[in-house]
């Protein structure tokens, strides 16, 4: 018996993120008051590499190819830049405002430039019109949000 279907899989996956974004920003947060906010980071960002490291060349769990890097394109390369600041930011940002306050803000942000990326078809990703609808569901999740600060 299948409990989730395949159409709900994806957004389930996508909700455990949202869980371990919020548990990681906190680890990270009480790492950060331990040794320091950049080394936090650089710390966070080893541990995961060895992570990814044993998976990729110890399990061999990879199904893509690592020697095709040179056909990425030269943007797709500023996702690790991208994931020091955004690890850096969070853990920043948490303990003045809060676990929820950070939380809550991230998502407005990811949820307005995930909009904009779709309706350009951002970074070579197939466009996906903005509807109507997109756009009231911002606005909403932007008032929840306002309602959720403290």
């Amino acid at each position: 018996m299948n409990l989730i279907s395949g159409e709900m899989l994806p957004l389930v996956l996508a909700l455990i993120s949202g869980v371990l974004m919020a548990v990681q920003g906190s680890l990270n947060t009480s790492l950060s008051k331990a040794i320091g906010l950049l080394e936090a980071t650089f710390i966070v960002q080893i541990t995961g590499t060895i992570l990814v490291m044993i998976l990729l060349f110890i399990f061999n769990l990879g199904k893509g190819n690592l020697y095709a890097w040179q056909d990425a394109p030269w943007y797709s390369w500023l996702g690790g830049i991208i994931g020091v600041a955004i690890i850096y930011l969070v853990a920043a940002s948490i303990p003045s405002v809060g676990v929820a306050n950070a939380t809550t803000a991230i998502i407005v942000g990811q949820v307005l430039t995930a909009i904009i990326i779709d309706q350009f078809g951002g970074f070579g990703l197939e466009r996906m019109a903005c509807s109507p609808k997109q756009v009231v569901g911002l606005v909403l999740l932007a008032v929840g949000a306002k309602m959720l600060l403290k």
